[in-house]
């Protein structure tokens, strides 16, 4: 994080979820003084979220909810984040919904080759014909990954924007429902997985010290963190639109992002997922951003 600018950029899409809240997260964070807490010197920047297109029903090609839609915004999204790191500034996208990964991984797709650490309670690992809904929030990793409808996984031909042997997935506690509805499984992939029941059962500084080592031996240009909120304990963030008992505490997350973000290597991070509608008292807002700020000021 030496010598880096922080570029926060709105980016409240819920195009590949639902209009709920969740876009509402990006502002929400906004208002409680996260770019102040992070110093951050360059002006907001946000992306037209193209919401007034959603449609509940499904592309009748594609089986998935809104794909055009969504492409012209990973386009815009994706060429944001692209200038952003081009000028070695750091890209903190205030989602919307996972979908928004889409346009982060493209982006920087057109600069090299990229790592991913995915933090998500989810595997979000569904083909579009495995998806109950068609949302693409819940086959975003999939999606990036190359597995889906061209439309979306091959945007200016540079399917795909991340290889699997470049990606990690912390945090996934929804194993069974992943087979009931029978989603590909993540772990029949080159990807690296460090679920929560591992994390339960090494303690989450062994699993921190096992990510950082894969990180340490990936031949990349760089990597990006996608933080799905819902990653966090469901005691402590109900505030989510598709709720899992258990999940990380606070102090773990930050301690896992902070973990990452000094090793000099994070090119950007979204964060996603959380619904300020949910959030009845605000309680659960301030926590994310001090969980988010505490992180980036242990590496300051």
């Amino acid at each position: 994080m030496e010598n880096k600018d922080i570029q926060v950029i709105a980016a409240p899409s819920i195009l590949g979820l639902r209009p709920s809240g969740v876009e509402l997260l990006a502002d929400r964070l906004i208002e409680l003084g996260l770019m102040e807490e992070l110093y951050c010197s360059l002006p907001l920047l946000r992306v037209k979220d193209l919401n007034e297109r959603y449609s509940s029903e499904r592309d009748a090609k594609t089986a998935c909810l809104n794909p055009e839609a969504i492409r012209e915004f990973s386009v815009s999204l994706g060429s944001i984040v692209k200038n952003t790191v081009s000028k070695g500034d750091f890209a903190l996208v205030l989602g919307g919904d996972c979908s928004i990964l889409l346009g982060a991984m493209l982006g920087l797709r057109a600069l090299g080759r990229y790592g991913l650490v995915f933090i998500d309670a989810h595997a979000d690992f569904y083909a579009p014909h495995q998806s109950v809904t068609g949302e693409l929030a819940d086959m975003d990793l999939g999606l990036v990954l190359g597995k889906g409808p061209e439309i979306l996984v091959n945007i200016n031909d540079l399917e795909p924007y991340v290889l699997e042997e470049h990606v990690i997935h912390v945090g996934q506690r929804d194993q069974e429902e992943t087979r009931e509805y029978g989603s590909d499984e993540l772990r029949d992939t080159s990807v690296r997985c460090f679920d929560l029941e591992l994390i339960r059962k090494k303690g989450m500084d062994a699993v921190r010290d096992q990510v950082l080592s894969v990180v340490g031996g990936m031949e990349v240009s760089g990597l990006w963190l996608h933080l799905d909120l819902d990653v966090l304990d469901d005691a402590v963030n109900p505030a989510v639109e598709y709720r899992i008992a258990g999940g990380l505490s606070f102090s773990e997350t930050e301690g896992l992002l902070a973990g990452l973000l000094a090793t000099g290597k994070v090119a950007g991070m979204t964060v996603t997922v959380f619904n300020p509608a949910l959030d009845k008292d605000g309680s659960i807002a301030i926590q994310i951003r001090d969980m988010i700020c505490k992180a980036f000021h242990r590496v300051a």
